[in-house]
């Protein structure tokens, strides 16, 4: 789950993790009285969406408005929040198409003297977080990483004990930050490695982390991203949920307990299993196809759940054709075969639909199939599957 800067900052200010103050507005005039109570010479207003690149992102319908600008006056916070609000800004993140801003973010400006990248992540290889930092700091991460890996810094820490001051030293060293800084540099990552491990993070991100003038560390941007599976232990996270920034038809697939994601390509996939649906998408895309979602109905797949997922696929007007692959275990492959003819009659199949059924009652259920009036072309295995799915649309 993700959240917008403004409430992952919050998060930093309760954990201790220095940010600057600021303030939300979702109209213009909430943005010049944000500047007016900040009562600095200076601020910054940003659009909050769920991606990343804003500062150097452009406003649809202003193309020369970015998604992070300063301003000097009341009037010109107004101006630019007009600009953002209810319009399109398109990102490195977002793609052509663009997110809607819906509310801005008013902070105090800040005497900056270095700017530099801080990033946490899980290493799954390793069974640790990572804390990673970088001199390279207001660019993609992500250019960094391809042209110049070698800036970047990484330290392993325990989930117990936490980031240890060594291992800050280290990383100070590296980034030529010394004294007054390094101490500064001591508290806030160590706050930010424990605010990581008790919300169940899976991504904490300051880009840029800014050193001022003054010699304090402060987190000038904010990212954080929760693990879904912990959400239970952290009632208090779920309310910062923006469904407006979220995928409509994911968020209607999480309802009908559905794990779906939504892709660029014309093939719709339902499949039960995590493994088996990337397989079946890796299929596909070697007999020439592109998939157009990821879609496991999971083992205990019932009519309505089958039911429901054939209108999410059905309702992308990208897809063309479905391939149904269903590994009968706990799902039986009668249950599943029952559950699209009876999808079929609710829902109605207007594109071509293949379908591979093994397992479990695998006799049973494809004499289901054969004996319905549901139009489906059989498969015998899955590359088989993959190879006639491609080829309806060719």
């Amino acid at each position: 789950m993700k959240i917008h800067e403004y409430q992952a900052k919050q998060i930093f200010r309760n954990a201790g993790v220095p940010v600057l103050r600021g303030q939300v507005a979702r109209t213009p005039d909430e943005a010049a009285q944000a500047f007016r109570d900040l009562g600095g010479p200076l601020a910054v207003v940003k659009a909050q969406i769920h991606a990343g690149g804003r500062g150097k992102g452009t406003v649809k319908e202003h193309p020369s408005q970015r998604g992070v600008q300063l301003v000097r006056a009341a009037d010109e916070a107004a101006q630019v929040a007009r600009n953002l609000l209810g319009n399109c800004l398109v990102t490195i993140q977002t793609g052509p198409e663009g997110q809607t801003v819906r509310q801005v973010f008013v902070e105090e400006g800040c005497d900056i003297a270095r700017e530099l990248y801080l990033g946490i992540v899980l290493d799954r290889a390793a069974a640790r977080p990572v804390l990673m930092v970088s001199n390279e700091g207001g660019v993609e991460i992500e250019k960094v990483a391809a042209e110049t890996p070698e800036l970047i810094y990484r330290e392993h820490f325990d989930t117990h004990a936490g980031l240890q001051s060594y291992q800050v030293r280290k990383l100070c060293t590296r980034l030529g930050i010394q004294g007054a800084e390094a101490r500064s540099a001591e508290r806030f990552m160590k706050s930010l490695c424990r605010l990581f491990v008790a919300y169940d993070c899976s991504l904490a991100e300051i880009n840029p982390l800014v050193i001022t003038r003054a010699g304090e560390m402060i987190a000038l941007d904010a990212k954080l991203t929760f693990d879904d599976n912990a959400l239970f232990r952290h009632p208090e996270l779920k309310e910062l949920r923006d469904l407006s920034e979220e995928e409509p038809a994911e968020v209607r697939a999480a309802n009908a307990g559905l794990s779906y994601v939504k892709l660029d390509g014309n093939i719709g996939c339902l499949v039960n299993g995590a493994g088996l649906a990337m397989s079946t998408m890796d299929l596909i895309k070697l007999h020439g196809g592109e998939p157009a979602n990821f879609l496991d109905v999971g083992g205990g797949a019932n009519t309505e759940q089958v039911t429901e997922a054939f209108r999410i696929l059905l309702g992308d007007p990208n897809v063309k054709a479905v391939l149904v692959n269903i590994f009968g275990g706990i799902a039986r492959c009668t249950t599943i075969a029952n559950a699209l003819v009876e999808a079929s009659r609710q829902v109605g199949f207007n594109v071509p639909l293949v379908v591979r059924l093994e397992g479990t009652e695998v006799d049973e259920g494809r004499r289901i199939l054969a004996e319905s009036d549901v139009a489906i072309i059989s498969a015998e295995s899955l590359t088989d599957a993959a190879q006639k799915v491609v080829a309806t649309l060719k």
